[in-house]
């Protein structure tokens, strides 16, 4: 495919041919999926009582050195699998129950994705098509799935360039994930819902609370709030899980405080948002994050 050949789908803009090698996500233009089953740990309003239809693609774009999912970060799990075999997926998920097909960790494959869904539908998947991801994102590459997905499930992760750069490599960051999420808002639009409580269609912007961050976080939750009011959910997380590679780092290494994480829900409240979700009970921790085994695949 002629979008892997010079690849520029992510910020990185490596323009490594990926036919041949692989770029910073540290794949090739192969879909590599590391799992693909019904998960029960997003949002209520994505998750439901059925369970997201969840597929774990292999690799990255952002390489966070917090990153929960090492393994499926660096591309070290998964099957290579066609778009034919992946629109297969979406269907064996729907038939299971799925409340929408949710794709994890999917810019460096737009395009295949993108084909995968035009055959899914037209072998009768109905259901949502929600995009779960980083947030570090090119308009140009989101325009490619106007039409096709339902759902934007975007992070915003930082507020400032020291910490892009020093926890992602990427100084760039808010410089992308700003207009990214506009276009997501574009394509999208404001919350609608079916009448069991799932989303059909809008955003859900994740922040993850981290040790030490508050004061930047609360500058991210007002940024939201000031410019889409409550035409957007934003989800508060707590859940900061310290892996064996950050437990040197003086901040990394701690799990967030409940004081903190309380003062933001606090903010939040305080400043008018309304359509929210927040996390309760003890949520840090390696229990919650599936094993990637290539079930489903």
């Amino acid at each position: 495919m002629e979008y892997y050949k010079n690849c520029s789908l992510c910020p990185r803009n490596c323009r490594i041919d990926r036919t041949v090698n692989k770029g910073f996500c540290k794949v090739n233009d192969k879909l590599l999926v590391a799992r693909a089953s019904l998960h029960m740990w997003e949002e209520p309003c994505i998750s439901g009582k059925n369970g997201s239809g969840t597929v774990f693609f292999g690799g990255c774009s952002l390489g966070c050195r917090f990153c929960q999912n090492v393994s499926i970060r660096d591309g070290l799990v998964g099957k290579e699998i066609s778009e034919t075999r992946l629109a297969q997926i979406f269907i064996e998920l729907q038939e299971k129950g799925a409340n929408n097909i949710n794709l994890v960790t999917p810019t460096h494959y737009i395009p295949s994705i993108k084909d995968a869904i035009v055959i899914a539908k037209d072998d009768g998947l109905t259901i949502p098509i929600v995009y779960n991801t980083s947030g570090y994102e090119k308009v140009e590459s989101l325009k490619l799935l106007d039409g096709l997905v339902d759902v934007y499930l975007p992070d915003f992760k930082y507020w400032d360039t020291e910490t892009a750069k020093s926890y992602s490599n990427a100084p760039n960051y808010i410089e992308f994930v700003k207009p990214a999420i506009n276009e997501m808002f574009r394509q999208v639009g404001i919350p609608k819902f079916y009448k069991n409580g799932i989303m059909k269609k809008g955003i859900i912007v994740r922040h993850l609370l981290l040790p030490g961050y508050l004061e930047y976080s609360k500058k991210i939750i007002k940024y939201l709030y000031d410019t889409y009011k409550n035409d957007i959910y934003i989800s508060i997380m707590n859940q900061h899980t310290p892996m064996p590679n950050v437990m040197e780092h003086n901040l990394l290494s701690k799990k967030v405080s409940n004081q903190d994480y309380e003062a933001l829900i606090d903010f939040a409240s305080d400043i008018g948002v309304e359509n929210g979700f927040i996390q309760e009970g003890e949520t840090a921790k390696e229990s919650f994050i599936p094993p990637f085994d290539s079930t489903g695949v």
